[in-house]
């Protein structure tokens, strides 16, 4: 064997050595990033997840907003891409505990009867405010001391919550909204954003209160971190003496 054909050999293998280390990489980095995924999202392959839809203030008792819609599209990418398979169920039709399976759950207190039992059972610092008649705290969440005001169009707040009950098991996430926008946006964020809300808490609870700008022009696309409001939301409001 000449010098060139060597060469030749050698370049060939050094190649082959170098791309299956590459992919080798690749395939692990990918693994892990999909185990972290699974891992926050509480999703193995091949698990159940439940997703409770809200219904459409207005709207007829069956009708789903079409944001809320949107919603659950965003999420389903989510559940696709971790191997899950989803459950779709209404507010009204969920009557069972949390744990066994992950769960996603969309739509305010005024519209989801879900959002009510979980606020009161996991989020027991949270309050907002139901009332139908038109006033500035219509809809506010309340929590930590602060008031979060919705401006029809210009400002919307909605809660994004990763809970676990006393037992663990697997999560809730709840997107509480004051309006269907907000439902998607808290969506979007989750979706853009779950590898660094991993980094930051882990398999931990936690709350977030997220604001949504001039959805009238923008939509869902222009949503900010207003706070983290965990530890107030997870801590049980004094009673008034």
């Amino acid at each position: 064997m000449n010098d060139d054909v060597r060469n030749i050999v050698l370049g060939v293998i050094a190649t082959a050595v170098s791309g299956g280390f590459g992919w080798f990489a690749r395939t692990y980095l990918w693994r892990r990033t999909l185990r972290r995924k699974q891992g926050f999202f509480g999703l193995p392959a091949g698990a159940e997840c439940l997703f409770v839809v809200n219904r459409q203030m207005g709207g007829k008792e069956s009708s789903v907003h079409r944001n809320d819609a949107f919603a659950l599209l965003e999420i389903s990418a989510l559940i696709k891409d971790c191997g899950a398979n989803v459950q779709i169920v209404t507010h009204d039709e969920a009557r069972q505990g949390f744990g066994e399976r992950a769960e996603f759950c969309v739509g305010g207190p005024t519209s989801n009867t879900r959002t009510v039992a979980h606020l009161a059972s996991m989020l027991p610092g949270v309050r907002v405010n139901v009332d139908t008649q038109e006033h500035e705290d219509r809809g506010a969440i309340q929590v930590g001391g602060e008031s979060y005001r919705w401006a029809k169009g210009r400002v919307e707040y909605v809660l994004l919550a990763r809970l676990t009950g006393a037992q663990g098991g697997r999560p809730v996430f709840l997107l509480s909204g004051q309006t269907a926008v907000s439902n998607q946006a808290a969506a979007r964020y989750l979706a853009r954003h779950h590898e660094r809300l991993a980094r930051t808490y882990g398999k931990d609870p936690f709350c977030l209160v997220l604001k949504v700008v001039n959805s009238d022009a923008y939509g869902p696309d222009v949503t900010e971190l207003a706070a983290d409001v965990t530890r107030a939301a997870l801590t049980p409001v004094p009673a008034a003496a």
